[in-house]
């Protein structure tokens, strides 16, 4: 099993953040709630909450019926991450049931008291062997977005996307070079069609050839995909807006653009300022609400990563489905909306902008591009032809429509939206 029980601890807490407190993983290790451990086991503490997280129905399965009333949070938690150990992670059950019972243990009046119930459920999991596991379906997403989701796409591919997102997400890395063929070759990874490289599975980022001198970043395929899109030429004053964590930035610095990096979150930023002095590259960096900051020249491109509802990153972040409900979707589109909107009042004449959000729902890609047509007349879609892409992946308005259950022989992608739009005169910036 390896690992330590202040790991194992750590993902409790994590774990139990998301389901009762409904705080987003990255919000608690924003919050520094991993800073006391060591980097190696706070690495290995983020992973089990996010693999337990991932594979919550399966240990659900696999538990009900040796419990005759659900148990309180914390040891619900608990047999929940040693269960993922044992059948997922493939762990030795004799460590994982000796460590759990320690934790219940030292869990204090909630927990102590189960200890002897933590020991024999767990035995009977691991009694139960593997062989149910590999044959329990994909967790189905919450109601809200799976209803959604199959009025735009149908059962089926809804169906594939869930089990995409059971699968994980391997690690995509861009290189600094564009030279995707050599540097996979040097990683052990794949090129992707794209220009993206996938690294291997369980590949330490920080000690592969290349990451000390900035030769490449980690970015998902699909991501990289919206400033390829946008091709900056040479000494282009390009707004990359909503930028952080600034992997945008970074490849459009990287092709020459002089690159302002706009976020409101100064500490996200604080991300992309390091990863542009690592990769030896150059952006002004602003921290400012992008619906009160005004440029002083108008820009020949822009890149808008709108905020939105991230369900196309489920894969990468199982703790989504249980954070995140409808009520939030309303206020994010007219947002979305309004930044649009302001974006384009940017733009010299002629200009570009690319519009793209992490999200599989069409009100916040699809439908967002129609409504803008429709609101400024002149605006218009500038066709897609990026290399490697692939005729499913084009929308009907003009846009790409990227989701995780394509490229399943290469392990899949980001769900995305991205439509690239050719901008109009609008009055208020000295151009």
């Amino acid at each position: 099993m390896g690992g330590t029980d202040a790991a194992r601890q750590a993902a409790l807490g994590l774990i139990v953040g998301v389901l009762e407190d409904r705080q987003p993983l990255s919000d608690q290790l924003a919050a520094g709630d991993l800073d006391h451990l060591p980097p190696a086991e706070r690495a290995r503490a983020q992973r089990l909450a996010t693999l337990t997280l991932r594979h919550l129905e399966q240990a659900d399965a696999e538990l009900k019926p040796l419990l005759r009333k659900p148990p309180p949070a914390n040891l619900r938690a608990l047999l929940r991450l040693a269960t993922v150990e044992i059948l997922q992670d493939g762990a030795a059950p004799h460590g994982v049931v000796n460590a759990a019972v320690t934790l219940a243990r030292a869990g204090g009046q909630r927990t102590a008291g189960f200890a002897g119930l933590v020991n024999a459920v767990l035995r009977r999991v691991a009694e139960n062997g593997p062989d149910r596991w590999a044959g329990l379906p994909a967790p189905a997403l919450p109601g809200w977005l799976r209803g959604r989701l199959m009025s735009a796409y149908g059962k089926k591919a809804t169906q594939a996307m869930e089990a995409a997102h059971l699968r994980g997400a391997p690690i995509d890395v861009t290189p600094k070079d564009g030279d995707a063929a050599t540097w996979a070759a040097r990683l052990g990874g794949e090129a992707l069609p794209t220009g993206s490289i996938r690294l291997p599975p369980r590949a330490q980022v920080s000690d592969l050839p290349g990451f000390g001198d900035g030769a490449w970043w980690v970015q998902d395929a699909a991501a990289a995909l919206a400033a390829r899109l946008l091709a900056p030429r040479t000494a282009e004053r390009v707004l990359d807006l909503c930028a952080a964590p600034g992997g945008k930035t970074l490849q459009l610095a990287a092709q020459g653009a002089e690159v302002t990096a706009l976020d409101i979150s100064g500490p996200r930023m604080e991300r992309a300022r390091a990863n542009l002095a690592r990769c030896g590259l150059k952006a002004e960096i602003v921290g400012a609400d992008a619906l009160a900051w005004q440029p002083d020249a108008a820009f020949d491109a822009i890149l808008l990563d709108a905020p939105c509802s991230a369900t196309g990153t489920i894969r990468r972040h199982p703790d989504l489905p249980h954070v995140k409900e409808a009520a939030g979707l309303k206020p994010l589109i007219a947002l979305q909306a309004e930044l649009l909107d302001r974006a384009l009042g940017w733009l010299r004449p002629g200009g570009r902008l690319v519009f793209c959000t992490c999200s599989l729902l069409p009100d916040e890609g699809e439908g967002q591009i129609r409504a803008a047509l429709s609101r400024h007349p002149g605006l218009r879609v500038l066709p897609a032809a990026l290399p490697g892409q692939e005729e499913q992946w084009q929308s009907p308005e003009g846009g790409l429509r990227l989701r995780p259950d394509f490229w399943p022989e290469r392990g899949g992608m980001d769900g995305f939206y991205i439509a690239a739009l050719q901008g109009f005169a609008k009055a208020g910036i000295d151009r």
